[in-house]
């Protein structure tokens, strides 16, 4: 079984290909400026990386030259030897887990797009093309809502009246789910622990913390929409939703105009004008100010959710630091972990500046352990579309 886990944007197209029998990484790559008189391509597959360009007009379009590429690298006999498009969706109203893409599912994910406005578009779009272009490959939208539907009430929901909840399905819905869920996995793997109650940092682009006790979802930073939790890249992480009544009648602009400076303009971009850590960090280091409280208001976030998780957890077993910044910036894990001897995490100064890929960072005296771990959200997609294909086989 091969299966194709497809990363949507409004135009781009970024994809793994996996043989399941052994879960063998096959090929990767992806096309950018979809629509363009020219759209940029990569792809890797025996070892072996290719760059061009081609014309591109549409999703389609990419998809149909990602499978050209890789029958002609052999990775495919032809564009029927693919099992399945995987997705990483995002969020849909009243579905979560993983579904065959219809048009029920589309028409639910629509009903969200106010609010996931930078995942969902795209996504709906790219998925109903690729629906009426390829009817014989199976479509499966891996919903990122999906680990997190083991977070009970105390946890999962917000205080709002019941109608909200019940008739509306507004709680805390969590995401970064394949990310988490990898984590959950290949860290009580590696802790030798089942049972092991771990924080997953996810920490990027986009950011969250994930307290998980025997390798499910207890509580997620992430809430209603993937807006709230951490500061992101320029997106503004929690927010009192009663500073927009003021802030609409000081400026003069209207609800949607707000909430699109929450979604686009804010977070570390808002704080520093600078959206990308590395960035931030330089600046910071020059002695910006802004830099430095943009840093600042990011580790303290992370703090608040890791104090709160241990508590939730009644301590934890290990501490798990991935994604771009979480992988990469040794001053964030330091920020994060400074001053926690008390609560027995104990960074080793010279492993966490040195480390790189999969590896411990934590002291001999640190009684939690704390690793870098690269995660594979592919790969969780891909696991799910072959299961859900594997119940429908024998049902």
């Amino acid at each position: 079984m091969k299966i194709l886990v497809a990363n949507l944007g409004s135009t781009s197209f970024k994809y793994r290909l996996f043989e399941m029998e052994r879960e063998t990484l096959l090929a990767r790559g992806g096309f950018e400026r979809i629509g363009a008189a020219s759209s940029p391509f990569t792809v890797e597959a025996g070892g072996k990386r290719e760059e061009g360009a081609i014309a591109a007009p549409d999703h389609a379009a990419a998809v149909r030259a990602c499978l050209a590429q890789l029958t002609e690298r052999g990775c495919l006999t032809s564009g029927n030897d693919l099992s399945a498009i995987g997705f990483k969706a995002v969020h849909a109203r009243g579905i979560s887990g993983a579904h065959r893409v219809s048009d029920a599912v589309l028409t639910a994910m629509e009903d969200y797009n106010t609010v996931a406005p930078a995942h969902n578009p795209p996504y709906v779009a790219a998925m109903r093309l690729l629906a009426r272009e390829f009817p014989s490959i199976p479509l499966v939208a891996a919903f990122e809502t999906g680990f997190h539907q083991t977070i009970g009430p105390a946890e999962g929901l917000y205080a709002v009246p019941r109608e909200w909840i019940e008739k509306h399905g507004i709680r805390r819905w969590g995401f970064h789910g394949a990310s988490h869920r990898f984590m959950a996995g290949r860290g009580s793997e590696l802790l030798g622990n089942p049972s092991a109650r771990l924080i997953s940092c996810h920490l990027g682009g986009s950011s969250s913390l994930c307290a998980i006790s025997a390798g499910k979802s207890v509580a997620c930073s992430l809430g209603m929409s993937p807006q709230s939790g951490l500061p992101h890249n320029n997106r503004v992480g929690d927010f009192d939703v009663f500073a927009l009544p003021a802030l609409m009648n000081e400026t003069g602009r209207s609800l949607d105009q707000l909430l699109d400076d929450l979604a686009n303009r804010s977070g570390l971009e808002g704080l520093s004008g600078y959206r990308d850590l590395r960035d931030i960090e330089k600046a910071a280091a020059e002695g910006e100010p802004r830099a430095r409280e943009a840093l600042d208001v990011f580790v303290g976030s992370i703090r608040h959710y890791l104090g709160a998780y241990m508590v939730t957890l009644g301590g934890a077993d290990g501490i798990l630091f991935t994604g771009g910044i979480g992988e990469n910036s040794s001053l964030i894990r330091e920020e994060v972990c400074r001053g926690l001897e008390w609560a027995g995490i104990v960074l080793d100064p010279a492993a966490n500046s040195t480390a790189r890929g999969e590896s411990t960072i934590h002291a001999t005296s640190s009684k939690t352990q704390v690793w870098i771990l690269p995660t594979n959200e592919e790969i969780v997609v891909a696991r799910q579309a072959r299961e859900l294909l594997g119940n429908e086989a024998t049902t």
